[in-house]
């Protein structure tokens, strides 16, 4: 492949040496001098030669295999399994207890007892006090009082324009009232009085009582109680105990499908305005090439069935009898005395004296004057102008005569008398006698049964149906598609051009140029 690429090169480097000079015109076209002929060359004699040439290239090439693979996969299989069971059911007994209890049984007695109290009597006194009173004694006295009144007396007349209006005009006077006012005086006056209270004056004694009071003795008693006890027994079992373990598995995952831009080789031509072969590159293409596989690890679940001894506990009941205290009351008599203290109330007689407050009321005649306040009208006229009928007032003036009435208050001084009631106390002592109950208490043993329950658990022994798990392996087949590099030689055809040497004498290209392989 070197030698057929080494000629046109060989064969520029020669019509490069053999030619002196080279002369390019406008448009394209060459001449060449000095070519070995008297006269200057042509361009038929300098034109190319162009010929294929197969070319052997290596291409690796992706085929796609099928590949069947197997996989362990395991499948939970349950089984039915027949278990002993033991239940404890609790079953509630009795039995009798005998027992010794003190009943109080209380009997009621009574004793009489002297005793002296006082009761207050009372006795009703009166007293006569004589007092003054100023007794008001109206009396209504009447005045005529003259005053004149102006009394309208309205005419009708016919008038153009010019008319009389009379206008009333209010005068206010005042005039002067005397009248006489009974005013109230109080004057305060004391009086002593003399009055006999009792007095209680307390005195304090004491007597001794005796009485009887039962003391609780407590004694401490064994009794014989069963009870159940539950005791622990420890054996060992087998059992079974789903396992496993981790391995790890590595798996070939093939590349993608990447696109991939690949130039196609490259031709060599003669460049005349160079006068040397040029390398022109071949077409770029888009070409889909797959990557190269990659691998992974992952771990896969491995399980196992291992069996393992475990200990287990059961109860077994075991009837122990233990001694029980229990306390008994038994009540004891008991002397005691007690030492009483009581109040014993005499009324003692004491002179007092108060003294009273009164009031006496006298009316005082006071001479007072008011000042009375009332309107009088006087009629002014007043000139108008109007079209239209119109009345004319005239005033008559009218003598009248009202009564007025007032009341003038005399005192009149009256004697009275009153008469005042009191009450005065006296102590009477008085003797009295009373039956006074009391209780004496006396504790009488009585024997009592009573049902004890008591609880023991009888076992119950079944059976059940326990479903068991259980992994079964199982193979399962996968397909897996891989790409497998693969080398291929292929024939490419190349065309590679190389300039015809010239002839000095008749400007054509002989076979023999050079150029041929």
């Amino acid at each position: 492949m070197r030698a057929v690429l080494g000629l046109p090169m060989l064969a520029v480097l020669l019509a490069a040496f053999s030619a002196n000079s080279a002369e390019a015109a406008y448009g394209g076209l060459f001449s060449f001098r000095n070519c070995g002929c008297c006269e200057p060359a042509t361009y038929e004699c300098c034109k190319q030669q162009c010929y294929t040439v197969n070319k052997t290239c290596k291409e690796v090439v992706y085929e796609k295999q099928e590949q069947t693979c197997y996989k362990t996969v395991y499948e939970k299989v349950w089984e039915d399994k027949q278990v002993d069971c033991v239940t404890y059911e609790t079953e509630t007994r009795y039995k009798d207890c005998t027992y010794t209890t003190c009943k109080p049984v209380w009997e009621t007695k009574t004793r009489t007892v002297n005793y002296t109290t006082c009761k207050p009597v009372w006795e009703t006194r009166t007293k006569d006090i004589c007092y003054t009173v100023c007794k008001p004694v109206w009396e209504t006295k009447t005045k005529d009082i003259c005053y004149t009144v102006c009394k309208p007396v309205w005419e009708t007349k016919t008038k153009e324009y010019c008319y009389t209006v009379c206008k009333p005009v209010w005068e206010t006077k005042t005039k002067e009232i005397n009248y006489t006012v009974c005013k109230p005086v109080w004057e305060t006056k004391t009086k002593e009085t003399c009055y006999t209270v009792c007095k209680p004056v307390w005195e304090t004694k004491t007597k001794d009582i005796c009485y009887t009071v039962c003391k609780p003795v407590y004694e401490t008693k064994y009794r014989d109680v069963c009870k159940t006890i539950c005791k622990p027994v420890h054996y060992t079992k087998t059992v079974k105990v789903c396992g496993g373990h981790w391995e790890t598995k590595t798996e070939t995952i093939p590349g993608p499908v990447v696109k991939k831009c690949i130039q196609e080789p490259g031709c060599w031509t003669w460049d005349p305005c160079c006068c040397k072969c040029v390398y022109c590159p071949g077409e770029t293409k888009m070409v889909e090439v797959q990557c190269p596989p990659k691998t992974c690890c992952k771990k896969v679940w491995v399980p196992e069935v291992t069996e393992k001894q475990v200990n287990c506990v059961r109860y077994e009941q075991e009837t122990v009898t233990e001694q029980v205290p229990y306390k008994v009351c038994r009540m004891e008599k008991e002397q005691r005395t007690k030492t009483c203290t009581y109040k014993v109330c005499k009324m003692v007689p004491e002179q007092r004296t108060k003294t009273c407050t009164y009031k006496v009321c006298k009316m005082v005649p006071e001479q007072r004057t008011k000042t009375c306040t009332y309107k009088v009208c006087h009629m002014v006229k007043e000139n108008k102008t109007k079209t239209c009928t119109y009345k004319v007032c005239k005033m008559v003036p009218e003598q009248r005569v009202k009564t007025c009435t007032y009341k003038v208050c005399k005192m009149v001084p009256e004697q009275r008398t009153k008469t005042c009631t009191y009450k005065v106390c006296k102590m009477v002592k008085e003797c009295h006698t009373k039956e006074v109950p009391y209780k004496v208490c006396k504790m009488v043993q009585e024997t009592h049964t009573k049902q004890v329950p008591y609880c023991v658990k009888k076992p119950v022994h079944t059976t059940k149906t326990v479903k068991v798990c259980k992994c079964v392996p199982k193979q399962v087949a996968y397909t897996v598609t891989r790409c497998v590099p693969k080398v291929v030689c292929k024939t490419v055809p190349v065309q590679v051009c190389c300039p015809v040497p010239c002839d000095p004498c008749c400007g054509e290209a002989t076979a023999d140029c050079g150029c041929g392989a």
